[in-house]
């Protein structure tokens, strides 16, 4: 049978699908396609105005949390005809903390969505048009893992304002926000519903607070061995996955408040990202290391080239890497480049360095 061809969700709004919107974000974010999923839905269903729940997400370090919010700005602002769900604003979870110390953290949160609202619209926009922006704003706070409200048996007080402080914003419908002066001044409330949070973090523990849930804690027997049988023979395996074994009692015992979790559409978990993932993250994504690698030797009428074996080397040490995620490949890929960047053109032959795998594994034997 024939597939049918993709539609518009709402034509007359022109309000993209959650596939339109995954295929645009999937050109920069690799390997994370539950991830890429949930957030097309909640946005496409953001821009035709139906209710959609916020979305928390869970990752390791350089699994592409960060990669996906950038994404998301920049496929917004391609199009001026999303111009009014362009305003996103990143924050580290951290700073809510410190401002709930000083009063009014959701105040500040909504002046931040205004500053940037001004930068986009410019000095001409009406005040009506920064506050629809703002009340249309996305809000990414990152690290959201280091306001938990509880540290071991100790409570965590920056943590619990913190949390009190987004509490704030995502339940209230009218919240209070006071005009700078370029606008003219004044107070007025803000309408915070339509607003779109997206929290993430790195959660460093809760693998093995899970795990050991499973095992020897609570539930001890409810992860059980598996016999596997290959080319190296018979042996006990005890497969582990967080996103099957995760419950919202974990994100719990972790500190992370109950309403605050309820304010989530559940977790979305990114997974460890494979080889393959990370040798199209090294030879296509446009911030890789080798791109900026190959500017700068061009500066000096260089032609930088990896071959297909030395790139997937580089790959396949950063994967050894798991918790480093992308990361892993910047520090991988520099023990190989350092020695030829300090001097460019004396590596060169022909106007060309290559860097083939022997040069791969020499570079890497020394680190």
């Amino acid at each position: 049978m024939k597939p049918r061809s993709e539609t518009r969700a709402d034509s007359s709004t022109s309000v993209p699908s959650p596939r339109e919107i995954a295929s645009a974000l999937e050109a920069s974010v690799f390997g994370q396609r539950l991830a890429v999923r949930e957030i097309s839905v909640a946005l496409s269903k953001k821009l035709a105005g139906i209710a959609a729940g916020n979305v928390l997400l869970i990752g390791p370090s350089g699994s592409g949390k960060t990669t996906l919010m950038r994404a998301v700005e920049s496929y917004l602002d391609s199009d001026p005809a999303l111009a009014k769900r362009s305003t996103v604003i990143r924050v580290h979870a951290n700073i809510l903390g410190q401002e709930a110390d000083e009063g009014a953290p959701g105040e500040r949160l909504l002046q931040r969505l205004l500053a940037r609202a001004q930068k986009q619209l410019g000095g001409d926009a009406s005040v009506a048009e920064l506050l629809d922006r703002v009340a249309h704003g996305i809000v990414f706070v990152d690290e959201i893992d280091k306001i938990r409200a509880r540290i071991g048996d100790l409570p965590h007080i920056p943590g619990i304002r913190a949390q009190e402080a987004l509490l704030t914003v995502m339940e209230n419908e009218k919240l209070p926000l006071i005009l700078p002066a370029s606008t003219g001044g004044g107070r007025t409330f803000l309408d915070t519903r339509s607003i779109l949070f997206v929290a993430a973090g790195a959660f460093e523990g809760l693998y093995d607070a899970v795990y050991d849930r499973v095992t020897v804690g609570r539930d001890r027997g409810a992860l059980q061995s598996v016999t596997v049988l290959d080319s190296e023979g018979v042996r006990e395996e005890t497969p582990f996955s967080l996103r099957d074994w995760l419950r919202s009692q974990d994100l719990f015992d972790y500190g992370m408040s109950p309403q605050f979790l309820s304010r989530f559409d559940g977790a979305v978990l990114l997974q460890n990202l494979s080889e393959g993932d990370l040798l199209k993250i090294f030879l296509g994504a446009p911030d890789s290391g080798l791109e900026s690698a190959k500017k700068f030797f061009a500066r000096f009428g260089v032609d930088l080239v990896l071959s297909p074996e030395a790139a997937r080397l580089i790959a396949a040490r950063a994967a050894g890497q798991p918790r480093l995620g992308a990361r892993a490949l910047k520090e991988v890929f520099r023990q190989v480049i350092r020695d030829y960047e300090f001097e460019p053109s004396a590596h060169a032959e022909n106007g060309a360095l290559v860097i083939d795998r022997t040069e791969v594994e020499e570079a890497l034997a020394k680190a």
